[in-house]
């Protein structure tokens, strides 16, 4: 089982209530196979609103950059204040047990490590994360002092540092045993041998598919045969040979 703990101003985006569609849910989480990782207990989801822990009656979590410039760039205080009331918790949890609770607290920002599939299954041995999301023109630096590393999605920015939470959290709890169906799922799926390994071509039922273009010239593609005789040592190395490195 993993805990996440989103440190976030938009704390709803996160708040699953289990029941999905018919519920009116518009949550992630309420969808798919984390749904069914959260009813069965193998993940938790904790959203702390940053603007709990300001000191104002404003409820002012960012301020103007010092030397000036553009935007306004999230305050430290409440960040502490927010990291340190679940660092707490945990000192509290686990006081006069054996076992210790191993977490890891995690700035979502785009200069950090490129989160990729590697990095998942590293998080995924923690058993609680804690992610920070970003905002405005990003964290005052001091930020940094509170966190054990930075990491970013990718070379581009976002408004915000909850999608990139969103999918830090998936990605590692497919990680978590039992979240994925099956217990192979995860052998042959690309990037789990190396970054550079890609899934050989799937195919499923009609075995020809047929279609009519939009000007009307008619196109058919038939699954391989190999993948229909049944013959499961030539399948084997069909598979091997379609593997193919990442473009």
């Amino acid at each position: 089982m993993i805990q996440f703990d989103i440190i976030t101003i938009f704390p709803k985006l996160f708040c699953a209530t289990g029941k999905g569609y018919e519920n009116g849910s518009c949550c992630y989480f309420d969808y798919g196979i984390l749904r069914r990782a959260l009813k069965k207990g193998l993940i938790k989801i904790h959203a702390h609103d940053l603007r709990k822990y300001t000191n104002d009656r404003h409820k002012s979590v960012d301020d103007r950059p010092f030397g000036g410039g553009p935007g306004m760039i999230l305050k430290a205080e409440p960040i502490y204040k927010a990291i340190n009331e679940i660092e707490r918790k945990v000192i509290k949890r686990y006081r006069g047990k054996a076992k210790k609770s191993k977490m890891r607290i995690i700035m979502l920002a785009p200069e950090g490590k490129t989160f990729n599939q590697k990095e998942a299954k590293r998080l995924s041995k923690y058993d609680q994360l804690v992610l920070l999301c970003g905002r405005y023109e990003g964290f005052d630096s001091r930020v940094e002092k509170f966190v054990d590393e930075k990491i970013s999605v990718g070379n581009f920015i976002l408004a915000g540092g909850e999608l990139a939470a969103m999918t830090i959290m998936e990605a590692v709890s497919r990680h978590i045993k039992g979240v994925v169906g099956h217990e192979h799922a995860l052998d042959e799926e690309t990037f789990c041998k190396d970054l550079d390994y890609v899934e050989y071509p799937q195919y499923t039922r009609p075995e020809v598919f047929k279609w009519q273009t939009a000007n009307g010239k008619r196109q058919t593609v038939k699954v391989p045969e190999v993948l229909l005789s049944g013959n499961h040592q030539k399948i084997h190395e069909w598979r091997q040979k379609h593997q193919r490195k990442k473009k």
